[in-house]
């Protein structure tokens, strides 16, 4: 009998109440015999360095129960809610063993999610008529979608103004995409809303958090998070290795004064004007958050402008991320995992589309091998081998480039992802 494996999508920035109700009612509606986590590495989906890195938040998932946490590309993980469910779902469905995923959703209607996702794809012209009107009332192209969205399904307007029923459509449109297998379900949202920046002792946002830690009340954090959190927190924080907070990016702005307006336009999500945009406040900005000011307008959300920021600091061309849309993840990259992570891991090494990484010194040679294997017809790997080096080797950016936020100067050297091993627990 096969399997049942549960695969989730998780950022984990940080670990909280929240995080652990999601994961612990997961469990309970799939009841599955493995639980593969795929998370967001370095930098998170709104456009933000985590508060601590990749992998003092894998220990923290494997300590909360998750077997295996297979990290989430940068280039998707830094990506709007479609880039980033395509990534997500990719390797989830591209391991080749995940039966089930359940996502957190402010309706916890799934038939409803499927029926947004479907008229998404398989768009009518009532649909488009609406889009094109959005959109010629100046809003940006996601508020766009979602008030066409609404014109066509009046009836249930409400269900379609918070993120996670947003991203749990576009989960959805990824599996279609990938014709995959996978069966989607939820579980309704409980707590603050995402973006809460109150906070609300045990039904506190992530924000929230990182918010109180912002501010230098470590301490209060107790109330809203497991204590396998706090205490890896607390030792990250010790040694100098966080937290780490978007501001410490300013650096960037001396970078952004180098290029010209056609440089920005080369980088992928600078459309609509964004790239004069931004061309002209990095010259009249002192500082970050008067940058994201400046730039901001009704087209252009913070989110978006704190994405766009990363995009230009890794280099992150348009054509490449296209493709990487389209074929998806080259790679599965093994962060951590405990010793039912090691069997479902045997099970990825036959059943898996893509080449998996466990060491990140000998990508080239997974690589090399699975070229080899596809050429003697031993295997047929689903790669693209310039895709597979530039998607991970942005991911190796992105570490080296994360490690010089720690607080501590003396930890700022890179080469993290080549001496921090898999985390085993």
């Amino acid at each position: 009998m096969m399997a049942k494996v549960l695969g989730l999508v998780v950022e984990y920035n940080p670990f909280h109440y929240g995080h652990l109700h999601h994961l612990r009612e997961s469990i309970r509606l799939a009841n599955p015999d493995y639980v593969i986590a795929v998370m967001s590495g370095n930098f998170c989906q709104r456009g933000e360095p985590a508060i601590v890195n990749k992998f003092a938040r894998t220990r923290i998932a494997l300590m909360n129960g998750i077997d295996l946490v297979l990290e989430l590309p940068t280039i998707y993980a830094t990506q709007d809610a479609g880039g980033f469910a395509l990534g997500s779902i990719g390797i989830l469905h591209k391991s080749g063993v995940v039966t089930d995923i359940v996502f957190g959703s402010e309706s916890g209607d799934i038939e409803f999610l499927k029926k947004v996702a479907s008229l998404l794809i398989y768009q009518t012209p009532e649909f488009q008529q609406a889009f094109k009107t959005q959109l010629k009332k100046g809003y940006s192209y996601p508020n766009a979608r979602k008030f066409a969205l609404m014109d066509v399904l009046s009836d249930k307007v409400s269900k379609l103004s918070k993120s996670n029923d947003i991203l749990g459509i576009e989960y959805v449109k990824s599996l279609i995409h990938y014709n995959s297998s996978i069966t989607p379900n939820v579980i309704r949202r409980i707590g603050a809303d995402d973006n809460d920046p109150e906070f609300k002792g045990k039904l506190s946002s992530a924000s929230a958090i990182r918010r109180v830690i912002k501010l230098g009340d470590f301490e209060m954090t107790k109330d809203a998070i497991p204590d396998s959190t706090y205490e890896i927190l607390k030792e990250e924080f010790q040694t100098g290795r966080g937290p780490v907070f978007w501001e410490s990016l300013e650096f960037v702005l001396a970078l952004f004064r180098k290029l010209k307006r056609e440089d920005f336009g080369k980088i992928y999500s600078f459309n609509e004007g964004l790239d004069l945009r931004f061309y002209e406040s990095a010259r009249s900005s002192g500082d970050l958050q008067q940058f994201v000011e400046l730039v901001k307008a009704k087209r252009f959300t913070y989110s978006r402008i704190r994405r766009a920021i990363l995009h230009v600091l890794f280099d992150m061309e348009k054509e490449k991320i296209e493709k990487c849309n389209e074929l998806g993840p080259q790679y599965l990259r093994v962060l951590g995992f405990n010793s039912k992570g090691r069997e479902i891991l045997k099970e990825i090494k036959k059943k898996s589309e893509i080449p998996i990484i466990s060491t990140a010194s000998l990508y080239k040679q997974v690589l090399e091998e699975a070229e080899k294997q596809n050429e003697e017809g031993k295997r047929e790997w689903k790669i693209d081998s310039e895709l597979f080096i530039w998607q991970f080797e942005k991911d190796i950016l992105a570490s080296d480039l994360y490690t010089f936020l720690y607080p501590n100067k003396s930890l700022r050297n890179a080469g993290m992802d080549f001496e921090q091993p898999v985390m085993m627990l």
